[in-house]
């Protein structure tokens, strides 16, 4: 904590925050602005300041015990990952020893996540053999694993797991194609590498699920560009269809540039392509889809097209699209029969 200071000096307003006001206000999350009751004393305050200073809205209440000042709760309302690191401040104030980490620690980071935590739902992961409190009555769920120091950093000034730990963490506790989303997110950043995503499988090897989050981590891709990517990746892996190439270019006649496709099946010449909900924003992008997929398919190419609604409602109907795409392939990559030939047909 910061040397005693006036109420004035340090509590803000409820107004809204500019950009700028705000990133200073994200840098400083841990300096005295969310607080447990006795470390709200500890800055001099008494505690008839202290119930008035929450009376007015100046500070308020996170949870039992913890209060944030208003400028941050504001800050947080036009700050989706703010507000979540206002949770994550509010739940381990009480628990010195414990850290954010998977769900929580990914949101903070920017890593996508297959289902995002629900609004006040807060991941901690405390050491074996420490205090672990009531935390599931708080909207808490915490977990408990050793956390070296090379697994550890802070975001939002608050203790948090690496990049590279969040990732296995997720992998080892949650469903494969939510592993693969956040190791594919992970590498398209930058956040971790292959490497360093191994090393610290290595340094958990024997934990629970130690060997999904190896599966996963071994097939995730920097070259998924979305969720909705990763998870396609995942159910055509599933459905046994045959590993396709990502973000392949496709040249045209003289070289010019058709396109880059999400997905070549370059043996087949098959595309197929996810569709997202930002994709075709105006008529001119339908338009340009259209001109796009006759060009490619002008180079023999088929292909096909699914969104995020088919792949989870309709995922066998997706994998048959592509499975008869390959056989109308072969058929067509057949070389002519010699009429000649006196086999009967």
């Amino acid at each position: 904590m910061r040397a005693a200071r006036g109420p004035g000096d340090w509590l803000g307003s409820r107004s809204r925050l500019s950009h700028n006001q705000q990133v200073t206000v994200r840098n400083d999350l841990n300096a005295t602005s969310v607080a447990t009751t006795r470390a709200w004393l500890a800055t001099g305050l008494s505690r008839s300041e202290l119930a008035r200073l929450v009376g007015t809205g100046e500070l308020v209440r996170m949870r039992y015990g913890t209060y944030a000042k208003a400028s941050m709760v504001a800050a947080a309302e036009a700050d989706p990952v703010l507000a979540h690191a206002l949770d994550v401040a509010g739940a381990i104030a009480r628990q010195p020893r414990a850290v954010a980490s998977h769900q929580s620690a990914a949101t903070l980071r920017g890593l996508d996540l297959l289902k995002a935590p629900l609004a006040g739902t807060v991941f901690v992961t405390i050491p074996p053999g420490a205090r672990a409190g009531s935390y599931r009555r708080a909207n808490v769920i915490r977990h408990s694993a050793v956390l070296p120091e090379t697994h550890l950093t802070k975001l939002f000034g608050l203790p948090t797991t690496t990049a590279a730990r969040t990732v296995v963490d997720i992998a080892r506790t949650s469903a494969f194609m939510a592993g693969v989303v956040t190791a594919d997110s992970a590498l398209r950043e930058r956040w971790a590498s292959k490497t360093e995503l191994r090393r610290v499988l290595a340094s958990c090897d024997g934990w629970p699920g130690i060997s999904g989050a190896r599966t996963a981590v071994e097939f995730a891709s920097p070259l998924a560009e979305s969720v909705l990517e990763s998870c396609a990746r995942v159910v055509f892996h599933e459905a046994g269809l045959p590993p396709p190439e990502l973000q392949v270019i496709v040249f045209g006649q003289g070289g010019s540039k058709i396109a880059r496709v999400d997905f070549l099946w370059r043996e087949w010449g098959v595309v197929a392509e996810a569709d997202g909900l930002i994709k075709y924003q105006t008529g001119a992008d339908a338009i340009a889809e259209l001109k796009r997929d006759r060009l490619l398919r002008e180079q023999q190419l088929e292909v096909i097209h699914f969104t995020w609604e088919e792949l989870f409602r309709e995922s066998d109907r997706v994998v048959d699209r592509i499975r008869v795409a390959f056989e109308r392939a072969r058929r067509l990559r057949q070389p002519p029969r010699d009429r000649s030939d006196p086999r009967p047909s």
